[in-house]
């Protein structure tokens, strides 16, 4: 805390009409215990301080983060933002506010000092005020109030389509067209599953968080195999940080399999590190990425944290996903056949889900504000009928990571209030056609891969 500038015997000083105590202020270093709303009681801290809260100094490694002014100690509770200003982060994920911030009471330590100011010195001031106005209109405009019916016709064609792809087989054989076509059927519905069960994990199909919560389990663990609290876990750690090394999980393939970014990829070749040959990876990007992520590290991946962290329930929904896949298609196709089905699922997923970031900035955790982080890490694409449905209405990532819990087909009204607010700013707001977001993932590997190999050779 504060030195007591001259406070006296006790370290006391005023400050804002306050008396606020050093902390540490009993005899064997208590900390004063007073309500936060109790006046004298209550401890402020300054930015500095809280900056140095951030998990990465010497033990204990204390963590602290800030909302609308209040301090909170998240040492055994925490993501990406220790050390910093969460208030638009934890506005944007939170629907229900009121009973999150019940929570939090427990993690109170204080507040921000009468003379700090309320934006953390490191931001940009002014953009976070027009976006919390932004906040505002889209809150205002109902924009993220779900259509319900929307999301129903959405579950009644994946599962129209999960049904049909089997009844092809069943009907008219395996062989060589009913086999092709039952594949691209289940493999369409698959992926439309995991766009839905995207838009539940935000909870952004209905007004309930906990119905939105059991509807993801039955379309992820259920209709997909995979754990609901596993994605959750990760997909938020993203959201929070995206771009961020260490910090944003999508990114955990630096520097083991891929190495990304400019600024990351002159280090690995400074270091003279090589796990592998980079300066080919957009080359063996074709067969291990696309092809590969979910029939092998993601399904293990899945498993193993469900396990670990003991998921009971997401097990047994996921368990009820193998059961009913073997047992319709297990009689009809033999196995090789059944890893197509993944093979193809995969691919499409990685294109979509990559296309957005990986050719964007990739960098340490800067400390920017809510709005700067999300828009140099995001990139859109055209809107179309039918990338909307292609991609999940993912082609636009940047409205999706700025408003996380607004519902997908809401993101074009928002778009060009957006694209005015970046416009203001002088912040560029990027959007592309589908397939040149598709060779930016190409291109992007293959310049942060010469980038490494110059360095590792020249530097």
């Amino acid at each position: 805390m504060r030195e007591g500038g001259g406070g006296g015997e006790g370290g006391r000083r005023r400050e804002g009409g306050w008396t606020v105590p050093p902390r540490g202020t009993g005899e064997e270093g208590e900390e004063e215990d007073g309500d936060p709303a109790a006046g004298p009681g209550l401890r402020f801290f300054t930015w500095e301080e809280i900056g140095q809260r951030n998990g990465g100094g010497p033990p204990p490694q204390e963590r602290w983060l800030v909302i609308e002014r209040k301090v909170y100690d998240i040492s055994h509770f925490y993501r990406s933002h220790a050390g910093q200003d969460a208030t638009d982060a934890f506005v944007a994920f939170h629907v229900n506010k009121v009973l999150v911030s019940k929570y939090l009471k427990s993690l109170q330590i204080g507040e921000l000092a009468p003379d700090q100011p309320s934006i953390e010195p490191t931001k940009n001031k002014m953009l976070v005020e027009d976006f919390r106005e932004l906040r505002a209109t889209v809150e205002k405009m109902g924009l993220l109030k779900p259509n319900q019916l929307f999301f129903f016709l959405h579950l009644a064609h994946i599962l129209l389509l999960d049904t049909a792809a089997w009844l092809i087989l069943f009907y008219f054989g395996t062989s060589l067209m009913p086999f092709i076509v039952s594949l691209v059927v289940l493999t369409i519905s698959q992926v439309q599953a995991s766009w839905l069960q995207h838009d539940l994990g935000h909870l952004s199909v209905f007004r309930k968080t906990k119905w939105n919560h059991l509807l993801h389990k039955f379309v992820m663990c259920h209709l997909l195999g995979a754990s609901a609290k596993w994605w959750t876990l990760l997909h938020s750690q993203h959201h929070a940080k995206p771009n961020c090394f260490q910090k944003d999980p999508d990114i955990d393939m630096h520097p083991f399999l891929f190495t990304l970014g400019k600024k990351l990829s002159v280090e690995l070749g400074m270091k003279k590190k090589k796990y592998m040959p980079y300066n080919h990876q957009h080359k063996y990007f074709f067969i291990t990425l696309p092809p590969l992520l979910f029939p092998t590290y993601f399904q293990c991946h899945t498993f193993y944290i469900a396990y670990t962290k003991r998921y009971w329930a997401d097990l047994a929904w996921m368990l009820t996903f193998y059961i009913r896949f073997f047992f319709t298609y297990g009689a009809l196709l033999e196995i090789k056949s059944l890893l197509a089905y993944f093979f193809i699922f995969s691919s499409w997923f990685v294109w979509v889900s990559q296309m957005n970031h990986i050719p964007m900035d990739i960098y340490y955790d800067n400390n920017l504000d809510w709005a700067s982080t999300q828009l140099q890490a995001t990139c859109n694409v055209e809107q179309s009928l039918f990338n909307d449905w292609f991609t999940g209405h993912l082609n636009f990532q940047i409205e999706h990571h700025l408003f996380p819990t607004m519902p997908r087909h809401n993101y074009w009204k928002v778009a060009p209030l957006v694209k005015s607010l970046c416009a203001k700013h002088g912040i560029e707001y990027q959007c592309k056609p589908l397939l040149t977001a598709f060779a930016d993932i190409v291109h992007s590997l293959k310049n942060s891969g010469e980038l490494w190999l110059d360095a590792y050779l020249h530097k």
